[in-house]
């Protein structure tokens, strides 16, 4: 037995090798089953491409597709086919090649065995080390029968593996029903999906069904076609990646700094509750001003408003951003929630740690996630694993949920206070016919922090805290209400 025998091939699909362990087990066959339009084309093509550019022989046999089409598909993706060799089992009035005329078989017009024959022959006479096979659907119309399609399937898997290819077997599970026959006799299964959410952009997803003597990482992770091919977003287990350092607390630059008993904890998280417009945008702009001062690196996911608000209003406050934006120091992201799978979520966080160094992740917000999810349950299981893999890597993260209303009695659309590990309450309240803003600590898990409530203000030089509002009532039930001496609040900016 050869010392490679099984050993992982690279696939040529960014993010699928991490799922595998490595790849696809070298001189075996692999099933790709998936609905029409789910990927495996696109798939089987990348899977060629990178054996080509590894300067191995590779063959695409194709009975549903003309050659032509599938050239086409490779252009769009910007994928270059040279030197991988087709084989085209189509009747030839589907070719647009003159050329080719010759050299086509009429797959309908053959016996299955003639089929088969020449897809043999040709693996034989090329000696192939990948082979993508389009698709089984064809062989199992001509077979007639389960157990002759078993037979000639089984046929195949051997002559394959007694020429040492490397093979992925695309299935568009066109039958009646799904055909489980070839997973028992397939080394590896991989089934794609493509789910159509009532609103938004398509949801594509694989699954792992099975791969012997690899310990895949299991479940469904998401992946997108975009140009360039096929793209798989791992499900992030924060228990697969290795602990960060930590550091000194960060801070806002504002009093806000001693509410929270002297900043914020690393690789701690911290929501920020309050209805629209009260200032948690703001907030959270202060303490990336700080870290991108210091040189550490921040990510601010924007689901509920433009770039160029975001950096407008901070500069406003007298915190200009553009050129952290313009040194790449700070990563700001327009994310379109309605587009955007949990597993790319996941994936952009990620880079922007390990790859950009970021050291304060700001989601902002995740209302605007929570309304394009299909179940609430998934954002809370998906934020539980994020959170838990940012704490490992020391990372500051802020979280920023709105509350239902503006006014009145509040609440969340989603309990998030116990993932996080501090909890800042942010509310407006009403006095002398004039709109103030009250803030408090309500939960840290790490180090002291302030139990008092207090008036801020957002002023053209940052925030303003005041002392200490001692006969505030009602903050915890969403009505707030003042019953102090007017000189207990921050003075008007006109006095």
């Amino acid at each position: 037995m050869e010392r490679d025998d099984a050993s992982p091939v690279p696939t040529g699909v960014d993010g699928l090798d991490y799922v595998l362990r490595g790849g696809f087990a070298k001189y075996r066959s692999h099933l790709i089953e998936g609905r029409p339009g789910s990927g495996k084309t696109t798939l089987g093509l990348q899977f060629l491409v990178e054996g080509a550019r590894r300067r191995e022989k590779c063959l695409y046999i194709t009975l549903s597709e003309s050659k032509r089409e599938l050239q086409s598909v490779a252009h769009r993706h910007g994928l270059a086919l040279d030197g991988i060799d087709i084989l085209e089992l189509v009747p030839p009035e589907l070719s647009l090649d003159p050329s080719q005329l010759q050299t086509l078989v009429h797959s309908s017009d053959l016996e299955l065995g003639e089929t088969v024959q020449s897809v043999l022959g040709e693996i034989a006479r090329l000696k192939p080390d990948r082979v993508v096979f389009d698709s089984l659907s064809e062989i199992r119309l001509l077979s007639q029968g389960s157990l002759r399609y078993r037979r000639q399937v089984l046929a195949l898997k051997s002559f394959f593996l007694l020429n040492n290819a490397t093979v992925l077997l695309l299935d568009d599970l066109t039958a009646e029903h799904d055909d489980l026959n070839l997973h028992s006799i397939s080394h590896g299964v991989i089934r794609m999906e493509q789910l159509a959410p009532v609103y938004g952009g398509e949801r594509r997803r694989l699954r792992v069904v099975k791969m012997r003597g690899v310990e895949i990482r299991g479940g469904f992770h998401d992946f997108v076609i975009r140009p360039g091919g096929v793209t798989v977003f791992p499900r992030l287990v924060a228990a697969d990646h290795e602990m960060g350092e930590h550091g000194d607390p960060a801070l806002s630059g504002s009093p806000v700094d001693t509410l929270l008993g002297g900043g914020l904890a690393r690789g701690t998280s911290t929501l920020l509750i309050g209805p629209s417009g009260v200032g948690k945008s703001t907030i959270a702009s202060t303490f990336c001003h700080t870290a991108l001062k210091s040189g550490e690196g921040a990510l601010v996911l924007l689901f509920d408003e433009t770039k160029r608000i975001f950096l407008t209003r901070a500069k406003g406050l007298g915190i200009d951003l553009n050129p952290f934006v313009d040194n790449g120091l700070l990563l700001l992201e327009k994310v379109e929630p309605a587009e955007l799978s949990p597993g790319e979520l996941s994936s952009r966080i990620q880079s922007a740690v390990e790859g950009a160094g970021a050291r304060i992740v700001v989601i902002d917000s995740l209302t605007g996630y929570l309304n394009a999810m299909s179940e609430e349950q998934h954002l809370i299981l998906q934020m539980h694993e994020i959170l838990t893999y940012l704490n490992q890597k020391g990372v500051v993260t802020i979280l920023l949920l709105a509350n239902h209303g503006l006014l009145g009695q509040m609440a969340a659309s989603v309990d998030m206070t116990y993932l996080c590990d501090s909890v800042m309450l942010l509310r407006f309240f009403e006095n002398a016919g004039r709109l103030r803003r009250a803030i408090s600590v309500t939960k840290k898990r790490v180090g002291p922090h302030e139990d008092t409530i207090r008036e801020f203000r957002i002023t053209g030089t940052g925030l303003a805290v005041g002392e200490p509002l001692e006969q505030f009532r009602g903050i915890l039930t969403g009505v707030p209400s003042f019953e102090g001496k007017r000189n207990e609040l921050l003075p008007d900016e006109s006095s």
